[in-house]
């Protein structure tokens, strides 16, 4: 076992793999239990498509991906929250799969008509642990150190927000300015997770601990507390499975949080 680990973190990119894909884990399953409280859970689906899109066009007439893509899905997060709040037929989730569809086919379209489905168009769409970079690892620390201290501090805030916005707003507390801040988070989040996670498979980081926490508990700072500690040990297990045996970092990762959910689902049944 030791020299399974020694020749594990012997190679420097599965050491900025596993401190970026940790902070990212993180990020994403605090900002999702907001997000599938409020019923908004697929935003994080939604953002890693346009994300896809905007990085596609943006390798095909070689821009920088990243400079390109997180303003424009922090704008697709901002018009998916106002069209959600209008007055318009356009609602949640049928604004998500309008705008996220858009985004990948025009993505899609601009690559096979320029430089078609290349290496790093493909490491976007299915991830890879091999593109993290040291910015990529500057980039996730800095976002896990944001999102943990704006927990922190207004974490009896983000509670009001998130179970009662009337009542939020009604007692001063600007609710519209702590929607944008979670869209505007979780698309940094979105974005950088998709250098690990793949566009395909980011979004289940935002939903599965925050599912796998409510089974099992139904008090917010514990449901915050498992689903950010869930988040940790299925990412550390699923990189060590796609080692071990070599397979798909993402889909293990994946794999390892769909396995998580089925235990808490269970202990949750026999709890209740």
């Amino acid at each position: 076992m030791i020299d399974f680990f020694s020749a594990l973190f012997s190679y420097g990119f599965i050491i900025r793999a596993f401190i970026a894909g940790t902070l990212i884990s993180l990020c994403a399953s605090l900002l999702g239990i907001v997000l599938v409280l409020k019923r908004f859970s697929m935003i994080g689906d939604g953002l890693s498509h346009v994300g896809f899109g905007t990085m596609a066009v943006a390798m095909a007439f070689n821009w920088a991906p990243l400079a390109v893509s997180v303003p424009v899905c922090i704008l697709a997060a901002f018009l998916l929250l106002r069209v959600s709040a209008s007055s318009s037929g356009v609602k949640g989730d049928a604004a998500i799969a309008l705008i996220s569809s858009s985004a990948l086919a025009i993505g899609i379209i601009v690559t096979s008509v320029t430089s078609g489905l290349n290496t790093d168009v493909t490491a976007f769409m299915f991830g890879s642990i091999l593109a993290i970079s040291r910015t990529d690892v500057i980039i996730s620390v800095t976002l896990g150190a944001v999102v943990i201290s704006l927990f922190v501090l207004l974490y009896n805030r983000i509670f009001l927000v998130t179970f009662d916005e009337s009542f939020a707003t009604a007692s001063g507390i600007r609710s519209s300015a702590y929607n944008a801040l979670v869209a505007v988070l979780t698309a940094l989040t979105v974005v950088v997770g998709m250098r690990l996670m793949g566009a395909m498979m980011i979004s289940s980081l935002i939903v599965f601990p925050a599912l796998s926490a409510m089974r099992v508990f139904k008090s917010f700072l514990k449901v915050v507390v498992c689903a950010a500690v869930l988040s940790i040990v299925c990412f550390t297990a699923g990189m060590t499975v796609s080692f071990a045996w070599s397979t798909p970092a993402g889909a293990s990762i994946v794999a390892a949080n769909l396995a998580a959910f089925l235990i808490c689902f269970i202990a949750g049944k026999t709890r209740r």
